[in-house]
């Protein structure tokens, strides 16, 4: 692992390059009884900062396998500033489960104090970079450790945007020393509804910066005039199309610590791993590869 990589990995549980899956409530029991092959699991933040059951089923399953912590509410784009309190929820979670990676998405959710129930696409602009770059400041300095941001999947785009959301993300980066979540589906149903080349996407990704890589299905909707329209869901097996962009992603990055998500008509935890166990074999692809041009 390279320096750079490692230092992306902040928690005492570090993250390997390997594939993960993401944990939901359905499967906690099926996990602590079981104790699958699987070398990681990572859990939405916001789940665990309550009282209930929840944290407790965490709390075991962490003493056997690493966690990640993925945020879905910070709302990182919002105009209106950080919720604070949010923030030092948030605090209390990474301290308690010392998570190897901690993330959030590129998005906004809030807004006069209202929390909306969806990720939202920002105005790619040189205020909202600032903004962004900022509130990301804020979270790293709050939990003393980098962030990683995930790149979203979007369906509309803004007509004064003056930013490509590639470079956004790289620039995010480069300003505030943060990692990037490279959400290979994300990007291929982004690119699919816009029109984008999907390789010209990731390569313009620093490498160095990729601490963790998303997997996930994703729906097609047929709209008039024969448009196709794809939706980032998380009901289904990831496409054939996404792992093959995958695989590219592999190329360029190398071996990066993978999580198969699955969030709408969870399956059996069974059905998680065969799909962790195609990401897997991808990696084991790569690594040997790496092995053979090192060795020339």
């Amino acid at each position: 692992m390279s320096a750079a990589r490692a230092a992306l990995q902040g928690g005492p549980g570090l993250i390997p390059a390997r594939a993960g899956v993401g944990l939901r409530f359905r499967h906690h029991q099926a996990v602590l009884e079981a104790r699958p092959a699987i070398a990681w699991f990572e859990v939405h933040t916001e789940n665990y900062m309550g009282g209930g059951s929840a944290p407790g089923y965490l709390d075991a399953i962490r003493r056997d396998y690493p966690i990640s912590l993925h945020g879905v509410g910070l709302s990182l784009g919002s105009a209106d500033g950080l919720d604070a309190a949010h923030l030092a929820r948030v605090c209390e979670v990474v301290q308690r489960v010392e998570p190897g990676l901690v993330s959030e998405h590129l998005s906004w959710s809030v807004a006069s104090g209202t929390y909306l129930a969806d990720l939202l696409p920002l105005p790619l602009t040189d205020e909202a970079l600032g903004i962004v770059c900022c509130h990301v400041d804020q979270v790293q300095n709050a939990l003393k450790r980098r962030i990683l941001v995930e790149n979203p999947s979007t369906y509309l785009r803004f007509q004064h945007a003056t930013i490509p959301e590639w470079t956004f993300l790289a620039e995010v980066a480069q300003r505030t020393g943060c990692g990037l979540l490279c959400d290979v589906n994300n990007i291929f149903v982004s690119a699919s509804n816009h029109g984008w080349d999907a390789l010209t996407y990731l390569d313009a990704l620093p490498p160095s910066a990729i601490g963790e890589i998303h997997l996930a299905g994703h729906s097609v909707r047929q709209l008039d005039e024969g448009k196709t329209l794809r939706i980032d869901d998380h009901g289904s097996r990831v496409a054939p199309a996404v792992w093959t962009l995958y695989e590219a992603a592999l190329r360029r990055f190398g071996s990066v610590p993978t999580l198969i998500e699955w969030d709408t008509d969870v399956p059996a935890l069974d059905v998680l791993m065969e799909e962790a166990a195609i990401a897997e074999a991808a990696l084991e692809i790569q690594r040997n590869d790496s092995l053979c041009t090192d060795a020339r």
